[in-house]
């Protein structure tokens, strides 16, 4: 049989690249146009449907309705190129492609066309390969649904006619399946060294590395952590603040490899996002760099809600006949086959595809909470999340978050092995993640999410099973299963059914326990709310009103009824698989299923119960004296969005989060590094044990047995001949236009390769808005979270690939950006980063603040500001700006810049020319 021939076939269509209200167009016959205002539609409207990258935000910044037709160049670089990235403009793609990168919006245009070419030419390069068959299969069935982009696939894939497949889309066909392994034996107690971690360093550095004192500094100091525990529930603690540019990243990995070697153990290095996760998981190449070894040595772990579910995707196939969800689904299956870790949420998969496509089209398709049904799954042996698992357990190092390390300990390790020795990186954020971890809240979207778990989907397309069918195919047929079933079912009732949310403002009379509980505190709210200007609302819940009291008691003894015959469920369930395990003829299988059901009725419904029990029962409990100390902060909520009420509930917190995280993380382990750029208060570096006291509180280490270990290494960085920092004394920065004025300014004078911060989004909008068409019209492009239709990954991606580009954005922003070089050479912040005025923040600024409240909010600032900073700078080489629009910013605030960096008090014109000297000098 002949192979098939490929060839390459382009649309005849123009291409289009957009900028905030103009369009760059080429023609096919190569003409050039400018278009702006109504003659962009006009245009359009007359021509072939456009070639463009990513369709949604190009309508976007052309006040344009969704292309509902167009050769979207993402769709295509998806399919030829599954799990790859590239930063979705026509920049980023050249960049990921290895073609020259254009110069300006006209050069972009002219090289959509070539960029088509070399990702069909990707597929006939494919062509010859077994998977080439389905690819086909894959396109001719998009073909039948209206893909733009299928002929040409068809053409580069060599197939004229083929069929359409939709077994083309079944991905786990092509998956391996994991294999059990006997469980590791207890690990050795070696210790590792200062002079150890050094040597493993420069063994991984290579004999031709730059020489850094402070790495080396940092990798002894961090050796500390991996000593052997003396006593129970005393684990050393490291506290190591290590300054921008020091390499800890290679400093930690230095003492954990070695120490994970020689004692057959996993150390767990967590970090806050997933991006940073993603960061560390490519430092690893320096350890292993054979990627099979790494694959072996080396595991990335995120929370379940991370992976794609294949039964989810399995079930949702069943819409291939939905000519709109065809394209989505099969650029998933495209991935699925190809991804290293089944991530959807990230890693391997590109943040800007769900973008692409009309919301709730990836829908579901990840693992939503509780519905896992384990060995009973179809796809169970080749299931994303089992292989990380499996990976994670034979795995020396596991590369995880701070979310998921917290939920595995307040949940009493999870699925995972408890390790003994953690790195916690960006230490500085253990504090707030912790606060999210061991926090409750009874609220109408939680509860209702508890109500679809046990009685499964109500009417409507879902794959929620309910508890009783999810017992049936876990447990089979226990006949005394069946009392305690009908009442747990019978008692679910009492949870908000579907349309919650639209009858909270409905003053209809209800018999729901739940709905009637929210109205009562969506009332309370407002009738204490200091102001109501449509945003998210927040009330003490003392002194209780009394129509919520008693609404409060019902919904406790609902609760109650719920919570009894669940407690029966799972006690049975436990005997049975007691009995199980004695009885030598029980499968492995149904251990597993019996402790999958029982496991899931624990934590999928215990465990919140009985907190919303407790939370409950403080409605009767006297209030506060004023100034007296809590244990647990507990408020009100009534949640807006776009000024419609959404949601409404009761919160509790710790008032010190890291406590728990001590008790339930830090005392089981036998060793913890925490490290950060940014552990101690900067404006405390005349008083360093003070300063410490502040890093050892917000970490959990005054609340164990041992003293912490203390080290501090500073930055190799000259930050006083590499930065400037400015307080500007002539702009009103209360008003958005003069701090619109301001960012023009400065962002041009820089050239670009700025990034805004701002305290408030209404704000963000409106600067962007009034600032995007005079960049651009520079040569300048400007990116704006909120505004873009695109997500912070991906806005941060361009930002980082673009150079020249502008980027707007929030706390959320800040904390996600890492771009080393010249593409992030400004920085400037709106106002000072205030912590937000919330009831939580009240009671620990009054509590956790020494006695000095002012100082606790002064704090907060100085730590943001100096965060921000250290992204500013991220290599020798880097020379960068820093500006604070806010003329009232405190000079005790400015303490938070680096030794010998001096803010000045200018003038915008004086500022906007000192960065042109510095930048572009």
């Amino acid at each position: 049989m002949a192979r098939p021939t490929p060839r390459l076939l382009l649309p005849d269509a123009p291409a289009l690249v957009a900028a905030h209200g103009r369009a760059t167009l080429l023609t096919p016959d190569g003409e050039l146009m400018v278009l702006t205002g109504p003659r962009i539609a006009e245009t359009l409207a007359e021509m072939p449907p456009p070639i463009l990258v990513h369709g949604p935000a190009t309508a976007r910044r052309l006040d344009l309705p969704r292309f509902l037709d167009a050769f979207d160049l993402l769709e295509l670089f998806a399919f030829a190129r599954p799990a790859q990235n590239a930063p979705p403009t026509a920049r980023g793609l050249a960049l990921a492609l290895d073609l020259p990168p254009p110069a300006d919006d006209a050069a972009a245009a002219a090289l959509l066309p070539d960029i088509a070419a070399r990702l069909l030419r990707y597929l006939a390069d494919e062509s010859p390969h077994p998977s080439a068959r389905d690819a086909a299969g894959m396109a001719a069935q998009l073909d039948q649904a209206g893909w733009s982009w299928a002929p040409g696939v068809l053409a580069a894939l060599g197939q004229a006619d083929p069929r359409p497949s939709r077994d083309a889309f079944k991905a786990w066909r092509r998956l391996t399946e994991w294999e059990e392994t006997a469980p590791l034996p207890p690990p050795s107690s070696h210790p590792v060294s200062s002079n150890d971690a050094r040597r493993r360093l420069a063994e991984m550095l290579g004999p031709g590395a730059e020489q850094r004192p402070q790495q080396g500094d940092f990798a002894s100091a961090a050796a500390g952590a991996f000593a052997p525990r003396e006593a129970e529930g005393s684990p050393h603690i490291v506290l190591a603040e290590a300054g921008t540019g020091t390499g800890k990243t290679l400093g930690y990995i230095a003492p954990a490899s070695l120490w994970a070697e020689r004692n057959g153990a996993p150390v767990w290095l967590s970090t806050y996002t997933r991006n940073l996760q993603r960061q560390i998981d490519q430092e690893l190449v320096r350890l292993f760099p054979d990627p099979e070894e790494r694959r072996q040595r080396v595991a990335v772990r995120k929370g379940r809600e991370n992976y794609l579910c294949l039964l989810n995707f399995d079930e949702a196939l069943g819409q291939l006949n939905i000519r709109s969800l065809t394209l989505p689904l099969a650029l998933v299956a495209r991935w699925a086959g190809a991804t290293r870790d089944g991530d959807i949420q990230g890693g391997d998969f590109p943040g800007w595809l769900a973008e692409l496509f009309p919301p709730g089209s990836f829908a579901n398709l990840a693992d939503r909470r509780g519905e896992c049904i384990r060995s009973a799954c179809a796809h169970y042996r080749k299931c994303f999340v089992e292989h990380s698992i499996r990976r994670a357990r034979q795995a020396r190092l596991v590369v995880a978050n701070h979310a998921l390390v917290m939920v595995q300990a307040a949940l009493g390790g999870g699925e995972d092995s408890r390790p003994t020795r953690y790195v916690f990186d960006e230490g500085h954020h253990l504090f707030d993640a912790a606060d999210s971890a061991f926090s409750a809240e009874f609220s109408g979207m939680e509860a209702s999410e508890l109500r679809r778990w046990l009685l499964g989907a109500e009417g409507g397309r879902s794959r929620a099973k309910g508890v009783q069918r999810r017992i049936e195919e876990l447990a089979g047929d226990i006949p005394d299963l069946l009392a305690p079933l009908e009442a747990t079912l019978q008692a679910a009732r009492a949870l908000p059914p579907a349309g919650w949310f639209g009858r909270l403002t409905d003053e209809t009379p209800t018999e729901n326990v739940s709905e009637t509980f929210l109205r009562e505190v969506r009332a309370q709210v407002l009738a204490r709310a200091e102001r109501d200007e449509g945003y998210t609302l927040e009330v003490d819940l003392h002194p209780v009103g009394e129509a919520l009291a008693e609404a409060g008691a019902t919904l406790a003894r609902a609760l109650a009824r719920l919570e009894e015959p669940l407690t029966t469920l799972r006690d049975r369930l436990a005997e049975r698989l007691a009995a199980g395990e004695e009885d030598p003829d029980t499968e492995a299988g149904e251990r597993i299923r019996l402790e999958t059901a029982q496991r899931g009725i624990e934590r999928r419904a215990l465990m919140p119960l009985a907190a919303w029990r407790a939370m409950l029962a403080s409605l009767a409990e006297p209030a506060r004296e004023p100034g007296q100390r809590p244990v647990m902060v507990e408020w009100l909520q009534l949640d807006r969005r776009d000024g419609r009420d959404v949601d409404a509930g009761l919160h509790r917190h710790w008032l010190d989060p890291s406590i728990p995280f001590a008790q339930a993380v830090a005392a089981p382990a036998h060793g913890l590094l925490i490290t950060s750029a940014t552990l101690t208060d900067a404006a405390k570096r005349d008083d360093p044990e003070a300063a410490w006291r502040v890093a050892e509180a917000r970490s959990g280490a005054v609340h164990l047995p041992l003293p912490a270990l203390r080290a501090a290494v500073p930055s190799p960085f000259d930050y006083a001949a590499n930065t400037r920092a400015f307080v500007i004394t002539d702009v009103d920065s209360r008003n958005a236009g003069p701090v619109a004025g301001a960012m023009q300014q400065l962002f041009t004078a820089a050239g670009g390769g700025a990034l805004g911060l701002f305290t408030a989004i209404r704000r963000l909008r409106e600067v962007a808005a009034r600032i995007a068409p005079a960049l651009e019209a520079r040569g300048i492009p400007l990116y704006a979270q909120h505004v873009d239709a695109m997500d912070n990954a991906t806005l941060v991606d361009i930002f980082r690939a673009e150079e020249d580009a502008c980027l707007l954005g929030t706390d959320a922003m800040r904390d996600g950006v890492d771009v080393p070089g010249r593409a992030l050479r400004l920085l400037v912040f709106d106002r000072v980063p205030w912590p937000r005025r919330t009831i939580l923040h009240r009671e620990r600024r009054l509590h956790l603040s020494e006695g000095d409240p002012q100082g606790h909010d002064d704090a907060h600032a100085r730590h943001k500001l100096r965060q921000a900073f250290g992204r500013l700078i991220r290599r020798a080489d880097d020379r960068g700006v820093f500006v604070l629009l806010d003329r009232a910013c405190p000079s005790r605030i400015l303490a938070a810049l680096p030794e010998g960096v001096a803010a000045r008090r200018v003038t915008l014109a004086e500022a906007v020319a000192q960065t042109r000297d510095l930048l572009q000098g």
